[in-house]
């Protein structure tokens, strides 16, 4: 009784530990790890009845590899670099992007095999987001754009006592069927770009991306890459044909650029998006 009691406790925690990570499902090619920024796929190989039995296996376990090379490879392409362009979107209008990332894409590492009773081979496979895949994919330019806030007016009462306090950015998208992207951006109510790749220094934004996704405010709020004490503000709806831009209210967005004027926060890429 007490071993079926701790089986179901571990199998509660591991279901909550699921739910509380940020996955995006492609299709049925595979899954998007977004606060981890892993991508993951399974494939599936059957053995060669017309091969000897000894060399069976080693067959299927070669085809299942096949099968996830291509599933990974659709996951990937499934992915939405910014508010209107796809991986699959740059792959085609790129020879450069296209090799880039096929090229990486099978450099994939096995992360689980499994053996089944009727012959057949499953494996998992995954390739991190993080590293070379963001360089290849992310918008060549990287910082070196105006700061948010000379394009349009600042409020000068914010500047004052909004300037030295925060460590980072959190927004509470949860709602606004936000989606998560590469390269997203974040808009006030106008339009205006308050903080999105551009901002960025190129060196953080391929080690740990442009904004780190989270289903938690609090967990957000204790994670590295925004503490100690993170600015907390709510996107009001998502933006863009892939719905992965985040608009927030003039008020909040005079709060942002304010901060943003003497803190490096935004060029570090600390800026953490809630979803749903």
């Amino acid at each position: 009784m007490k071993a079926i009691i701790c089986v179901l406790v571990v199998s509660f925690m591991l279901l909550l530990s699921l739910n509380a990570q940020v996955y995006q499902q492609v299709a049925n090619s595979g899954t998007i790890n977004w606060q981890d920024q892993i991508i993951r796929s399974t494939g599936i190989g059957a053995p060669n009845p017309k091969m000897p039995l000894a060399a069976q296996r080693a067959g299927a376990l070669e085809a299942a590899k096949r099968v996830a090379l291509r599933n990974i490879l659709e996951t990937v392409k499934g992915m939405s670099i910014n508010s209107e362009t796809t991986v699959e979107n740059a792959m085609i209008a790129s020879d450069v992007i296209n090799t880039q990332v096929s090229g990486i894409v099978r450099n994939f590492k096995v992360a689980a095999t499994r053996y089944m009773s009727t012959g057949d081979v499953e494996v998992d496979v995954e390739i991190p987001l993080s590293g070379i895949l963001m360089d290849a994919l992310l918008p060549g330019q990287q910082g070196g754009v105006m700061m948010p806030g000379q394009n349009f007016p600042i409020d000068p009462s914010f500047l004052p006592q909004q300037s030295g306090v925060f460590t980072g950015l959190i927004i509470d998208a949860r709602g606004t069927g936000l989606r998560p992207a590469i390269a997203p951006r974040v808009l006030d109510e106008q339009g205006n770009e308050v903080y999105g790749s551009g901002y960025v220094s190129r060196e953080y934004a391929v080690q740990i991306g442009v904004v780190g996704y989270e289903k938690d405010v609090n967990r957000a709020r204790t994670n590295e890459r925004v503490t100690d004490s993170p600015l907390i503000i709510n996107g009001i709806k998502a933006a863009g044909t892939n719905r992965t831009d985040v608009v927030i209210t003039n008020p909040d967005a005079q709060m942002v650029i304010a901060a943003a004027k003497n803190l490096n926060f935004m060029e570090q890429c600390k800026v953490m998006i809630i979803l749903d």
